[in-house]
């Protein structure tokens, strides 16, 4: 089960503290087992600072306080603090990647039958989408809509997410995305052909978790070869 220790703490001190914690990671590299940690400072006072540390599970992180490093760091850090910090030890039984999550739901949406959403619940109304295959990029919402239509008018289709990875407000997805040509597509007429695509997006969110930005990387070559309209051009 994951754990996460919050260290709560007061210092006037904080740069000095910095450069020890630095000190300890270094130290320690190819030793600790923490997965995540972030330093937040409150607003409302400026030497209150929480510290949130995410491990594998409890075990490993009582692994990571045992090492010698630690126990030097720690009797440093409470030497800099105003006070004695206190331990908080939490283990994790619910933990949503609320970014992953609004992908896989972007991707499902794009994919519904019938009337598209309208998506502001997901979309920034002033939305950039970087697309290669495209001369200009399409920006806002309204503009995303009509061009998600045309897809959606053309082919009846599904996506599969081959891979999520987060980072930050940053999303990136591998996906191959299957499809049956029902409708006009580039001036191509419906063939009724099922065609494969595969491609990779990467969403950049905003504050409000909405998605903000996009960047697409997919094979449209190849779907055109599939849909018979590269054929004129090899005879």
């Amino acid at each position: 089960m994951t754990f996460v220790r919050l260290i709560d703490c007061r210092t006037r001190r904080f740069d000095e503290m910095n450069r020890i914690m630095e000190t300890w990671v270094e130290q320690t590299r190819g030793k600790r087992t923490a997965t995540h940690s972030v330093i937040g400072k409150d607003r409302s006072d400026a030497s209150h600072f929480i510290e949130i540390v995410e491990f594998p599970s409890y075990e490993e992180a009582m692994r990571n306080s045992h090492l010698p490093e630690s126990e030097k760091i720690f009797r440093d850090m409470v030497a800099l603090c105003d006070e004695m910090p206190t331990f908080t030890d939490l283990d994790v039984v619910r933990d949503e990647q609320l970014y992953t999550a609004n992908v896989r739901r972007f991707f499902e949406t794009l994919a519904t039958r019938g009337e598209l959403p309208p998506l502001n619940d997901l979309i920034t109304e002033d939305c950039h989408s970087h697309d290669p295959v495209n001369a200009q990029d399409t920006i806002g919402l309204d503009a995303l809509r009509r061009e998600y239509e045309m897809w959606r008018s053309a082919f009846d289709f599904t996506y599969r997410l081959d891979e999520v990875i987060a980072q930050g407000d940053r999303v990136c997805a591998l996906w191959t995305w299957n499809a049956t040509h029902k409708g006009e597509f580039l001036g191509i007429a419906s063939t009724g052909r099922d065609v494969t695509m595969s491609g990779m997006t990467l969403f950049r969110f905003g504050e409000d978790g909405k998605i903000a930005e996009t960047w697409w990387q997919h094979d449209q070559l190849g779907l055109m070869e599939q849909l018979g309209a590269l054929d004129a051009l090899e005879t």
